[in-house]
């Protein structure tokens, strides 16, 4: 089965995981200061607060943001559920907007319709890879006063505006599963230039718990053991064996991205002129993807059988995302459907094919002269 998507694991990265397990520190220790520091310089950004997932990220960046009860989070329709769940589990209310009938990402113009007196933030997600409007949201953000977050799950690597992803959001947050750009098994981490945010992000991931001095209320006759709780926490702490693993992979970065990006220019010629068949944008002078997705769209009424027909051929084809507002749980928080048209349209013709940083060229030739062959079979 070729996989829509797969890790590249090398040999040094089984060393930099197997220098940590003869070090004494399993958690909580160098390698996760060093994998912090060492992204945080990667994309241009002060602080970054690694986790162990990207949706533990997302639930400490909001909650950074002094998301609360009451609150609104407008995010885009077409994403991962985690991105309107962290909004839930601090009370407050996910608003979904509309996408780009293009790219998939949010489009701002719906978004601006959506603000009201209880927004309080903005999220953008880069969907397969590419970086949403990011301007635009931000300008939007700034004349509401809402914190703008970057769910950048998918976009490590990616470019917009000449910079790396990372900086052009109050707070990014990427996500280190194994299909992304690089892999700590699972992980995430939010990068940030705002100290404030640095500091409750950091206390957040720890159980609310710290020894931080700026914030401690110690009292003289208290010894060096001294922690306070401040805040109501999770243990949502990274290992330094995943740490280890993420710097690693850190190295890397450059190369998998170009490869991906040299697998995406490939596609196009393979895939040309076949009936029923939508590509996806190329990239542009504003916008430098890091291909974390191939999505293609094939007739909705069509989708099922050819994903099947790629799946039985042994292409690992996948769907990238039922509207979050469809899934049963959110339909009964009374969220219907034709809520956001483009992105339910999206959906019913979205099949991502194979695109991974060691895809071979023959491995696509077979991806693309399957996907002719179905198309043309309907």
């Amino acid at each position: 089965m070729i996989p829509y998507s797969t890790q590249d694991v090398s040999e040094a990265d089984v060393r930099a995981v197997a220098r940590v397990l003869r070090s004494g520190w399993i958690t909580q220790g160098p390698a996760i200061v060093a994998f912090e520091k060492a992204i945080a310089k990667e994309v241009g950004a002060r602080f970054a607060v690694a986790f162990n997932s990207g949706t533990s990220a997302l639930h400490a960046a909001y909650f950074a943001a002094g998301v609360g009860k009451g609150d609104e989070v407008i995010v885009p329709a077409l994403t991962f559920a985690a991105t309107a769940n962290a909004a839930l589990y601090l009370g407050a209310k996910p608003v979904f907007a509309d996408v780009d009938s293009l790219t998939g990402n949010i489009n701002s113009k719906d978004a601006a319709k959506k603000v009201t007196a209880k927004t309080k933030v903005l999220v953008a997600v880069d969907y397969a890879g590419r970086p949403a409007a990011l301007r635009e949201c931000r300008a939007l953000a700034r004349a509401h006063r809402l914190v703008f977050i970057e769910d950048g799950a998918q976009s490590l690597g990616a470019r917009y505006a000449g910079k790396l992803v990372g900086t052009h959001a109050d707070m990014t947050m990427f996500s280190f599963h194994p299909v992304k750009s690089i892999t700590t098994g699972e992980g995430g981490i939010i990068v940030t230039d705002s100290e404030k945010f640095y500091r409750l992000l950091t206390l957040f991931r720890s159980h609310g718990i710290t020894r931080d001095p700026h914030v401690i209320e110690k009292k003289d006759d208290e010894g060096a053991w001294h922690q306070e709780m401040h805040a109501l926490g999770h243990n949502y702490r990274i290992t330094d064996i995943q740490a280890a693993l993420g710097e690693s992979q850190l190295k890397r970065l450059g190369s998998f991205i170009a490869k991906r990006r040299a697998a995406a220019r490939r596609y196009p010629a393979l895939l040309k002129n076949i009936p029923g068949l939508t590509l996806p944008p190329h990239d542009d002078a504003r916008t430098k993807s890091a291909w974390h997705l191939y999505p293609v769209h094939v007739p909705p009424r069509a989708r099922k059988e050819v994903f099947e027909a790629l799946r039985a051929a042994g292409i690992g084809a996948q769907v990238h995302y039922l509207p979050v507002y469809l899934h049963p749980f959110y339909r009964k928080l009374g969220y219907t459907k034709g809520l956001c048209p483009n992105a339910e349209k999206f959906y019913a013709g979205e099949i991502s094919i194979p695109l991974f940083a060691k895809i071979t060229p023959a491995q696509q030739r077979f991806v693309a002269g399957t996907l002719k062959r179905i198309l043309a079979s309907l």
